[in-house]
């Protein structure tokens, strides 16, 4: 498997790696516990199907990617970059 990186252009797939769901990348605003973060830490969906992943090229540029993906067939749809937001 290959992932196109917007900086690097089509890298193989062991340059990356996966950090779960990009709802990762949105972290809750409150400064100190609280139910949304106990939720944000540690109740996640685990869908088949169509998703966004966060992934990160740490054995390329650095960048951290969103990655839309079918978790059931692996086909790749799109790669962009976190920063750019919609994670």
């Amino acid at each position: 498997m290959r992932l196109d990186c917007p900086l690097c252009g089509p890298r193989d797939l062991r340059e990356f790696t996966p950090r779960g769901a990009a709802v990762l990348a949105r972290r809750p605003e409150d400064e100190t516990w609280s139910e949304a973060w106990h939720d944000h830490l540690h109740l996640r969906d685990n869908p088949a199907g169509r998703s966004d992943e966060l992934w990160y090229h740490g054995a390329g540029c650095t960048a951290w990617l969103v990655v839309e993906r079918d978790t059931a067939t692996h086909e790749v749809f799109s790669v962009r970059l976190a920063a750019e937001g919609g994670a």
